[in-house]
């Protein structure tokens, strides 16, 4: 169950169940010692999130359709070669429409452009459904299928892989045929063919992309992307990612066109989201930043109307599994955040189990759990609008004098327009003094809007403190604020102790205990002792102060009466001298 991104509701029958919860939230920074401080979550209203458990054990494929409202999730059940295949059918709101089941198993899915047509990949064929009565259509002839096939609509020709083994245990590394549908529902052999399960996307602009995952047979996965306008299909931009010493090969779990066709997001479980211009299939000039430590993609998905990147991950615990962020890569707005734990949820995002509506105004994801014998779909629905937020009031800070190494305190007030987030909000600080800027971390932004940034600056001089809250899914981002602090040295003190009087046969033992406040002096001090007496004023040997401050001075004076000793510290780059003394009378 999700236990970390909001509050369970009710369940509904049917097996639908909604839930309250609006993950938005910048990525959690760990705080270190004199870093930021922690508020408790307040709660608040939330986006929505229906979950449906899919009546299916495996999972081949998912497909929407925007112009009916209809999601369409494969069990592809390919365990023995004369299974039966499972089409669970849902509405935009969870609940299960029908079930088409198919005589042989079921593996990719896809629809004709205006959505009329469902295209079902079978062992010795592709099925066809009409999409307003579910009845089945003519099939449209393929080669035999054993490994489950990968299918997308370009150019308006349905494109299918052909994989063929003689036992599972080959599928993954098995030959596979790109092909494609004709006009008289025969199929024709594109030419193109690698080993292992190979994966196919559509996007605008007549475009189709392949990608291979990673298998014993290709150490060195490609990703390909074809104009499939014309007749047959032409590649117009291929790559391959590791380097000369076969180190950043490509694991490919997933990849999506942008909604403009101009970007290619790929889910790498060993590089995370890597995007890509569609042109040649180099790196993008700015990426997304990286998934939660111990997320691996599994999934990825832009949405139709150009505002969205959703991202799926195989993550345990309160690790977000779906982020939703801004489709810029350039908006550095804080996603939302899901993570997915247990019988309610599922445990991940399954590999290629992310889909949008054509309009953004739905993400369907499936999960699994952890055995990958259970799936859930969950229908998100981000939020609509966005809101202002603003920095008001003055920002202050405590104590009123800062000096180097001591704990400062920056405090000041977020003001929100709109719904309050489900879970707080954070904001980022920064230092910036004479050795430049450091980065702060996060503050967490209590019920009240109230905020407070703890630190330690370690120069004296101005130090310029600046706050940003960087926005959500709901709120825009406010202006920076900034609040400059004089940062003063630390003090020290001495403390002498001395008898009021002694002889000079016997001498003066003087006793004393040094104190330097902020950041830990590098070294032990060194203490200098002048002696002054009816003879004038002399320097006597340097005294070392010991681990826990004190000290101890023995000296044989060298006349009666008054005579005054001083200890002294001249102070360093952060912190200030000091000085004692004490007078004692001396006899014979």
């Amino acid at each position: 169950m999700n236990t970390v991104r909001g509050t369970r509701g009710s369940r509904r029958a049917g097996g639908t169940g909604r839930t309250g919860r609006l993950a938005a939230t910048l990525l959690t920074a760990a705080l270190a010692a004199g870093g930021l401080t922690v508020a408790a979550p307040a709660a608040h209203a939330a986006a929505s999130d229906v979950v449906a458990k899919l009546p299916i054990s495996s999972f081949s494929a998912l497909t929407v359709d925007s112009a009916h409202q209809r999601v369409y999730v494969a069990d592809s059940n390919l365990g023995y070669y004369d299974n039966k295949g499972l089409v669970a059918v849902y509405d935009f709101s969870g609940e299960r429409v029908t079930t088409l089941t198919t005589p042989r198993h079921v593996s990719g899915l896809a629809l004709n452009t205006d959505g009329s047509v469902l295209y079902v990949g079978s062992r010795d064929g592709v099925l066809r459904y009409d999409t307003t009565t579910y009845l089945p259509l003519s099939s449209v002839v393929a080669g035999t299928d054993t490994c489950g096939r990968s299918m997308a609509h370009a150019g308006g020709k349905v494109y299918h892989t052909a994989p063929y083994a003689n036992s599972m245990s080959d599928c993954d590394t098995t030959l596979t045929y790109l092909d494609y549908s004709q006009s008289d529902n025969t199929w024709q052999r594109s030419g193109w063919q690698d080993h292992g399960k190979l994966q196919l996307e559509a996007g605008p602009g007549d475009r189709l992309m392949m990608g291979q995952p990673l298998n014993t047979k290709a150490p060195d996965p490609f990703l390909s992307v074809f104009d499939a306008s014309g007749t047959t299909p032409v590649r117009t931009a291929g790559r391959r990612f590791a380097d000369a010493d076969g180190k950043g090969a490509l694991n490919l779990k997933d990849m999506a066109f942008s909604a403009d066709g101009t970007k290619v997001a790929v889910a790498d479980a060993a590089a995370g989201t890597r995007l890509l211009d569609t042109a040649d299939l180099s790196d993008a000039a700015t990426g997304y930043p990286a998934l939660p430590s111990g997320a691996s993609a599994s999934a990825v998905a832009f949405s139709g109307d150009g505002k969205y990147l959703a991202r799926g991950a195989s993550a345990s615990g309160a690790t977000p599994d779906l982020l939703l962020s801004p489709a810029d890569p350039g908006d550095a707005t804080a996603p939302l955040e899901f993570a997915f734990e247990g019988s309610l949820d599922g445990d991940r995002v399954a590999p290629r189990g992310l889909e949008w509506s054509a309009d953004g105004s739905r993400l369907f994801a499936v999960t699994t759990n952890t055995a990958g014998s259970q799936y859930w779909l969950h229908v998100v629905q981000p939020p609509a609008v966005q809101y202002d937020a603003r920095f008001t009031g003055a920002v202050t800070h405590s104590p009123a004098q800062a000096v180097a190494g001591e704990a400062l305190a920056v405090r000041g007030r977020l003001e929100l327009d709109g719904p309050a987030p489900a879970e707080p909000l954070k904001v980022t600080a920064t230092r910036t003094d004479a050795a430049g800027t450091h980065e702060l971390g996060t503050a967490t932004v209590k019920a009240d809007g109230t905020f407070t940034v703890l630190d330690e600056p370690d120069l004296i001089g101005e130090a310029t403190y600046t706050v940003s809250f960087l926005g959500d899914l709901t709120h825009r981002p406010a202006t920076d604020v900034t609040h400059t602090v004089s940062v003063g040295k630390a003090a020290a003190s001495i403390a002498l102790t001395a008898p009021a009087e002694a002889s000079m046969s016997t001498g003066v033992h003087l006793t004393g205990t040094f104190t330097a406040q902020g950041k830990a002096l590098p070294d032990r001090a060194v203490l200098r002792v002048e002696r002054a007496d009816r003879l004038g004023t002399g320097t006597l040997s340097s005294v070392t102060v010991a681990a826990d401050g004190t000290f101890t001075i023995d000296d044989l004076p060298r006349t009666r009466r008054d005579t005054t000793y001083t200890v002294s510290w001249p102070g360093d780059d952060l912190h200030t001298g000091a000085t004692a003394s004490a007078t004692v009378r001396v006899t014979r």
